[in-house]
């Protein structure tokens, strides 16, 4: 009696399509995967690999398991990604990202182009863009992390460094922005330096430029650019512990409400920016749809992390007589609004004016065509972002009695 391992069929399949597969009785594909959702052209996929969900997208001249078994479920590859080991779900990978072996990429996480990780990376509610490069154990969950220019260039984490996004009180409220959308998306800003064997306590805000050192557990915003920051060990201390008391309740929610901000514009970039970027791409439309699912997703982690600490948050912390959750409620759905256009139009017009476009193998591709506009052009798109920040953090803040926090720009 011949045994065929489940799937085996549309491992023939993938074979016939062009798939290079060294060992195919190894492989174990899931009866949802839709092989038409999978590239033939230079797509390897090596022994050990699993690959299941509906949703699953493999463009051309992917690698998977090159160095040890990868576990695909509910991810969209885009061209010449590499996953080289580990368990990657529900999380979306731009051209050329790549992750050593003993990842676990989760739901949530956007990888743009180039961005990377050394062996044993975890992620989830993650989004890098372009370049960034996260060292060997590294546990960077819940952030956001922009800079750099090139792969040569670029913001790093080091290795051992761990974002601490869980709370004594069992709260997420901690997302964290190492840099921002309105100047990351332009792809010129300094690199950020998160030295290795060290830890940023979430919700923290840090500027472009700035190098943290080895070691340092940073506590604090540094919204300035360009700083150097080493932090002591705490001093010893032993006192009673005060579940709920929220010592830093209107800095937490201001970094929230910012963070929310910058998802909203960071989708506005991708639906009138990046969307034909993608077109020219053989499945990059699947790829397109997945990125702007872990934006909802995104937005929709937020927002419930704020309304479960709401819920545990003295009730008199609200604005206008009502409780902080009624607050942080109406303040969170401001962000499923449509978001205010101004400077929109002017800027996609001289985007498009500027711009070669988009066309495939033959023209210029994303990182390319952004890096070669015009300054002028540049600073519209970043006044048209940072003006949709500015509206929604401002509005949201008003309905938390927190306006002042947003009188200038942060």
């Amino acid at each position: 009696m011949k045994l065929q391992p489940r799937g085996y069929d549309k491992v023939e399949r993938l074979l016939e399509k062009g798939v290079v597969i060294p060992n195919p009785l190894s492989l174990d594909i899931g009866d949802e995967v839709d092989l038409d959702r999978v590239s033939g052209e230079g797509v390897v996929l090596y022994p050990g690999c699993r690959i299941y969900g509906a949703k699953t997208v493999i463009s051309a001249r992917v690698e998977l398991g090159a160095e040890g078994p990868v576990t695909l479920d509910d991810c969209r590859l885009g061209p010449s990604v590499t996953l080289n080991g580990g368990s990657f779900k529900k999380a979306v990978f731009l051209e050329r990202a790549n992750m050593g072996p003993g990842a676990q990429v989760r739901e949530g996480s956007l990888l743009e182009e180039e961005a990377n990780g050394a062996h044993t990376v975890g992620l989830k509610q993650t989004i890098l863009f372009p370049f960034v490069t996260l060292g060997s154990l590294i546990n960077f969950c819940d952030c956001f992390m922009a800079g750099g220019t090139s792969r040569k260039d670029h913001s790093e984490v080091g290795s051992s460094y761990v974002h601490f996004n869980f709370t004594p009180d069992g709260n997420k409220t901690t997302a964290s922005l190492f840099g921002d959308v309105p100047r990351g998306v332009m792809l010129d800003q300094p690199r950020i330096f998160l030295g290795g064997q060290g830890a940023a306590v979430g919700p923290v805000r840090v500027g472009y430029g700035t190098v943290v050192a080895a070691g340092s557990i940073l506590r604090r915003d540094v919204l300035a650019d360009g700083k150097l920051i080493v932090c002591g060990a705490p001093n010893d201390l032993e006192r009673d512990f005060t579940p709920h008391a929220y010592r830093q309740l209107n800095r937490t929610l201001v970094n929230n409400l910012l963070y929310l901000a910058n998802l909203v514009v960071l989708e506005e970039w991708y639906r009138h920016v990046r969307r034909p970027f993608f077109a020219a791409q053989e499945l990059g439309s699947h790829v397109y749809e997945g990125a702007l699912e872990m934006l909802d997703l995104a937005k929709q982690e937020r927002s419930k992390r704020l309304l479960a600490m709401a819920e545990k948050a003295p009730s008199e912390a609200g604005s206008s007589g009502l409780r902080l959750r009624d607050s942080v409620a109406a303040a969170c759905a401001l962000f499923d609004e449509e978001p205010p256009a101004a400077g929109r139009d002017d800027f996609l017009e001289a985007f498009a004016g500027a711009a070669d476009g988009p066309t495939g193998g033959a023209g210029p591709g994303y990182i390319a065509t952004i890096q070669g506009l015009p300054r002028e052009v540049s600073a519209a798109g970043v006044e048209w972002l940072q003006q949709v920040v500015d509206s929604l953090a401002r509005r949201a803040g008003e309905i938390l009695g927190l306006a002042e926090a947003f009188t200038e720009r942060r």
